[in-house]
């Protein structure tokens, strides 16, 4: 094999949830690496060596880097061999792809570009990014676009709490506006990469990454689809699903409240915003699973429903998913905003991943107090073991509402609290079904 030289000097556009992490693995295998944000503050802290999110190990990462010289940040540019682009990508209200971060980052690096630089995309993007958007921003150098210029897409593939794992061993795509540009890119990214490289076009690479994505959310909405079925017809989605993927060849994915975080509950409408005459499966999911919160919701009044009062909600976990601090699209965010244009509802959240919400209680008692309900939204593993009895103590009444099949039922209703599960019968169908048929058998 031939050793790659990694004394490359790389410009990163972005110092977020990926930029970040991807300049530090940069820096720490050799490269001189300039991290740029428009955020002073994030620059200020990444020349102190340190960071701004949070994701294992990555303070570690990032103060090697910064002490070894070679990781600093600036707010503007420098001369480099690569540029990689690493900004947010997010969706307007109108369901379309906000692409003003990735134009003026684009726009940003043209007067720092010389011949024979590297331009790489990693923002998840529609496809024809790459060729229409990104490459016409690019010839204004005056480099000839795959000659002089080598340009591409390489979508980041990576799960947050495990990113810098993922950064080295997953398998990574490639996708080039012609060959030679596919196969700088992919020579650049094996400084640190162990997984596979596949080189393909930059338009495959965009399309790829959004069905990664997709797929994921359309089984989610089948999951959350079946939940509400089973509630009506009443019987227990959790069960089928156990049930169901016991056939080798299923596999249904668990319900929940709702779709988070900057890939799932956005990256298909980047599909539909091309295609929206034929992309009707995908957007039937994304609508289907927008929906849970409002769905969660009406679950809750019809729980407290005897109740006339202002009723108590306390919200366990925030986040998008479980064990980060990333609010991103999160759907408990929804709903709370959902209860906040009601009259009838007291809000209260407890996140130990996050600081600064504005219902955050101090701790877990707190979070309870004089609550009618409390709604188990993110599954941190910090919930594994509740003081149920201490919270029990301080609630005016004690519905336990579990939208993620996370709490353990007999031992929650041994603290005195009515359990309720997402997905599973309003009625007591079920234990007397079950009932019945165990008196058969």
């Amino acid at each position: 094999m031939v050793k790659i030289m990694n004394k490359k000097k790389i410009c990163v556009m972005g110092l977020g949830y990926i930029g970040l992490p991807t300049s530090a693995m940069f820096a720490t295998h050799g490269c001189k690496v300039i991290g740029v944000d428009v955020n002073e503050k994030v620059v200020d802290a990444l020349n102190r060596g340190e960071i701004t999110i949070e994701e294992p190990y990555l303070d570690i990462m990032v103060q090697a880097a910064v002490r070894s010289g070679n990781l600093i940040a600036d707010t503007k540019p420098h001369e480099a061999d690569a540029f990689i682009i690493a900004v947010p990508t997010p969706i307007t209200e109108e369901k379309k792809a906000d692409m003003s971060y990735v134009i003026a980052a684009t726009e940003t690096i043209v007067p720092y570009l010389r011949k024979g630089n590297i331009v790489i995309l990693e923002s998840t993007s529609p496809t024809g990014t790459v060729e229409k958007l990104i490459v016409p921003i690019l010839e204004k150098s005056g480099f000839k676009i795959g000659e002089e210029l080598y340009v591409g897409h390489s979508p980041e593939r990576v799960l947050p709490g495990k990113i810098l794992w993922e950064l080295v061993n997953n398998n990574r795509i490639v996708g080039g506006i012609n060959r030679i540009s596919a196969e700088k890119i992919r020579d650049l990214y094996k400084i640190f990469v162990n997984g596979e490289i596949f080189l393909t076009t930059a338009t495959t690479a965009e399309m790829c990454k959004l069905m990664e994505n997709t797929f994921r959310d359309v089984n989610i909405a089948l999951a959350n689809e079946l939940a509400k079925i089973c509630e009506n017809i009443g019987i227990n989605a959790w069960e089928v699903i156990e049930l169901a993927n016991k056939h080798p060849r299923v596999n249904i994915h668990q319900p929940g409240p709702g779709v988070g975080g900057h890939c799932l509950a956005v990256d298909p409408w980047f599909i539909i915003e091309k295609n929206p005459d034929i992309a009707k499966i995908i957007e039937l999911s994304r609508k289907t699973n927008d929906s849970m919160p409002k769905h969660v919701l009406n679950r809750i009044d019809e729980i407290l429903k005897d109740i006339k009062r202002t009723k108590k909600i306390s919200i366990l976990g925030i986040t998008y998913k479980p064990n980060i601090d990333d609010m991103r699209e999160s759907p408990i965010i929804e709903l709370i905003d959902l209860m906040d244009e009601r009259d009838d509802y007291e809000v209260s959240v407890y996140d130990p991943y996050v600081k600064n919400h504005k219902y955050q209680a101090k701790d877990l008692i707190d979070v309870a107090k004089n609550s009618d309900l409390i709604l188990l939204a993110v599954h941190h593993d910090d919930f594994k073991n509740l003081p149920l009895s201490d919270m029990a103590k301080v609630m005016r009444n004690k519905y336990f509402f579990d939208t993620r099949n996370f709490i353990n039922r007999e031992e929650v209703e041994e603290k005195g609290f009515k359990y309720i599960l997402l997905g599973e019968s309003k009625s007591l169908y079920r234990e007397t079904c079950l009932n019945e048929v165990a008196a058969t058998i």
